[in-house]
């Protein structure tokens, strides 16, 4: 347990496949959790169908305010350990969450899914249009589309998800 417990939103690391769970479990103990959930299309031998699944698989995201409750989360059935940088346990910053809550929501959104790798390329911009209206990004282009990617700092984690180029705007960069 940390010295001193900052409040926000901790990431705890989950069994695998046990994301929904941990999240139920938590609710019934009165913690706020939150679990982004997409929807995908899962193939099997003799048919196609539409799931929720995690968009960051084994983690869920729990809102601490007191040692009380980081001992009460770790408790959970499922719950495996916080996930730590360090010395330092990974808490996500309430803007970032409401960023992922945005994110979600958005209908002009499609084809999400995470990456960590860092992004090297890609220019920024800002989508003008929509509920994501404001958001900046870095701009990818594969196959004659143009994709966003949303990088979540404090998980070291990007959302990738594609989005008309219409929706969105240049920044132009201010000369130092």
């Amino acid at each position: 347990m940390p010295k001193t417990l900052k409040t926000g939103w901790y990431v705890l690391y989950v069994r695998s496949r046990q994301e929904k769970k941990v999240y139920n479990l938590l609710k019934e103990n009165n913690l706020e959790p939150f679990l982004p959930l997409i929807k995908t299309v899962r193939q099997w031998s003799d048919r196609k169908k539409e799931i929720e699944a995690p968009l960051f698989p084994s983690y869920v995201f729990v809102k601490l305010n007191n040692a009380v409750d980081f001992n009460k989360a770790l408790s959970i059935e499922g719950a495996c350990a916080y996930i730590r940088f360090g010395n330092e346990y990974a808490i996500v910053r309430e803007p970032e969450i409401l960023q992922i809550k945005m994110f979600l929501k958005s209908t002009e959104v499609s084809n999400i899914e995470t990456s960590s790798e860092p992004i090297k390329i890609g220019e920024v911009r800002k989508i003008d249009f929509g509920s994501l209206k404001g958001l900046e990004c870095k701009v990818l282009k594969v196959n004659n589309t143009n994709k966003i990617i949303v990088r979540i700092d404090s998980l070291y984690q990007n959302i990738i998800a594609t989005i008309p180029s219409y929706h969105m705007e240049q920044i132009l960069e201010e000369v130092v």
